[in-house]
Parts: structure tokens; sequence; C-alpha cells
């Protein structure tokens, strides 16, 4: 499996080279509601004569396209460039998520409204001067009272992501055409419940013998992975910190299971019990009887296609005939919390995660 890459201009989005000489040096990764990077090496003996504009830091798109679907795979801005004597280039970028952790969206204050009203509203406050962005936006059909002060210093990405640690709603920005010629890209926040599709029964299937690899099951109950018993700490010190109320597996107690605790700050700026409560709530249904992840490693070009198949937040299925781990098989619906492909190597490796 290869991509072909682009350059775009980060504020018009237009599409101003093709970088046929442009190669990723580890692979592309992609993860919900965070910033990944991406390493990429460009031979200037093939590059355009246009490249150093192409691929200036801080004003400029490098975007990694499918060919035999022609949707776009992945993206980052161009945020280093190095370069001497060497007749290869170093380029270093990041999903578009890494614009939002340098915006800062001023003081703003919401009473019962919808959270993703609130995630929203905290993007559009830095919609002015910014690449080209578009929000689309599901209710969550969660209610929430918000405020945040300039002073805090806190960045939209982090405010994003303090909210979506609430459980609901999630968020990540891809990267589409804008028009039907390709001639330019847009970034669109999308802000859902779930991000993705979750059937029960998912058509994208990675299977052994198949197009699997290599895989492995880990299983955990560390601190922070698992826990029994859940209290978020908010802003304050000693006796003024605020604290959620213990949100205890009571069930999971009185059938046997330790009091495993773990306390934990959600973010920062967090005043309201009723918030951490909502955080720690949410924390104990991921940890209570551990985490089951499967790492997978597939051939890309035999594998389900990403973009086309499956994508960032859905479900998908692995089928395991037998191995040393899983002697007589094992089938399994895991949701694809991130991603890692390695075109150059020909794999694909879906971050999956059981529902324990």
């Amino acid at each position: 499996m290869r991509l072909t890459y682009l350059a775009c201009d980060l504020r018009t989005g237009r599409v101003a080279e093709d970088l046929v000489a442009l190669r990723p040096t580890q692979p592309l990764t992609r993860h919900l509601g965070a910033v990944t990077s991406g390493q990429f090496s460009l031979g200037l003996a093939g590059a355009p004569p246009e490249w150093e504009a192409a691929t200036d830091p801080g004003r400029t798109v490098l975007v990694g396209v499918d060919p035999d679907t022609a949707q776009i795979a992945w993206s980052g801005i161009t945020l280093t460039r190095r370069g001497g004597s060497s007749s290869i280039l170093q380029l270093g970028a990041a999903t578009p998520e890494a614009y939002l952790g340098r915006r800062y969206p001023g003081t703003y204050s919401a009473t019962g409204a919808d959270r993703s009203t609130v995630m929203a509203a905290l993007v559009a406050a830095v919609a002015a001067d910014g690449p080209p962005l578009a929000i689309d936006s599901t209710a969550s059909g969660q209610s929430m009272d918000y405020a945040s002060a300039d002073g805090d210093d806190r960045t939209v990405l982090s405010q994003l992501q303090t909210i979506s640690g609430m459980g609901s709603p999630e968020f990540t920005v891809d990267t589409v055409w804008a028009d039907a010629a390709q001639s330019a890209i847009q970034f669109v926040l999308r802000i859902r419940p779930a991000i993705g599709v979750q059937p029960a029964a998912p058509e994208a299937v990675f299977d052994m013998p198949g197009c699997i690899t290599d895989y492995e099951l880990a299983e955990s109950y560390e601190d922070g992975k698992g826990a029994t018993e859940v209290i978020a700490t908010g802003e304050g010190e000693g006796t003024t910190r605020a604290l959620s109320p213990p949100q205890s597996a009571t069930a999971l107690i009185l059938g046997g299971w330790c009091r495993w605790q773990y306390r934990y700050a959600p973010g920062s700026g967090i005043t309201s019990t009723s918030q951490l409560s909502v955080h720690a709530a949410t924390a104990l249904a991921q940890m209570r009887t551990g985490t089951r992840a499967w790492s997978v490693t597939a051939a890309a070009s035999a594998a389900p296609r990403i973009g086309r198949d499956w994508g960032l937040g859905d479900n998908v299925r692995v089928q395991i005939t037998r191995s040393p781990r899983h002697p007589s098989g094992a089938e399994v619906v895991a949701r694809a919390y991130g991603w890692a492909l390695d075109p150059e190597a020909d794999q694909v490796s879906p971050i999956l995660l059981e529902d324990t």
C-alpha cells in the first residue's frame, strides 16, 4: 500500500504541490481526541521547484492520499524542517488537532448547555485567522454548566479534552476534500456522542490466518488501568480542594473483588463537584475490571481499508483461528481508538480496546 503526498496552504487549504519524493520515516498515526505527529524525508533531487514555500513550517499541511480510494488518509501541519549539506530534507508535522492546542478561546461561560454546544462554542471562538475549519456537531444529550477565564491559560484543545473526559461527547478533526476537483482541503471538527460507528457485528474483519501477521492481547490492572473505586480531584489544595464523592463498583466488591482505589485530576480548572463525579464515574466504568487491548499488525494491502471499510472510533472484528495464546481460537469485537499506518512496509495496526 502506498500513499501519494501533497503540500497544501494551511490558511486556505489550496493544494500547492505534488511531493512525489516525500516519504514517511515512521508510521503515520491517529488517535481519538489527541494530537499525533509524523516524520518525513524529502529528497530534494525529486522535489518541485517551489518545495521551500510548499513545506514552510507553520504555513503548510502535508497530506497523504490513498490513490485506490482517492480519500485523504492522513494530514499533518508542518512544524519543523531541517536540512543542510545533505540532499535529504527532514520534515515534522502534527495532526490538525495541534492547531487547537495553540489557540486560546478567552473567557467563556454557559449554563445548562449541551456539552457538544459548549465544545463547538470554544472552537468557534478561535475561528478567525485560522485554517479552513468547519464544525460538524451532534448533541450529546448531556447538559452542563461551564466557565473558563482567559487568565486560566487553557487552550481550546485542553478544554475539549477535559469535557470529552466526562465520557461524551468525543471529538476528532478529519481532513476532507473541499471541492469535487480536489483542489483544496478542509478540516472538519467532528463532535459526536461517540465518534465512528459501533455495530455489534462489524463488517471489517482482521483475521488470522488472513491479513493479520502478528497480534498480542495485553491485559492490565496496573495503576491507572484498573480500579474498583475512583475519586476525581479538582482545583484547590488540602481541605479546599474539590473532590468527587467516591465512585465504587459496589457489585464487584460485594462479589469478591478487592477495593482498588484510584485518584486522578481529569483537567485543570474544574471546581464543580458534579462534573468531577461524572469524570470519576466514567473512569470507573472503563477501569473496573481492567483493560484488554489488542495490538494487531496486518498487511495493509490485504486488510480492511482505512477510510473505506473502517475508521477512527469504529468497531472492528478480530478473528483468530488458532495461536499459542488462543489455542481454541478467539473472536472479539473491539473499538479502534487509534491506528498506525506504515505504507512503506505495507502494515496497518489498529489500536483496539475491548469493552470489558
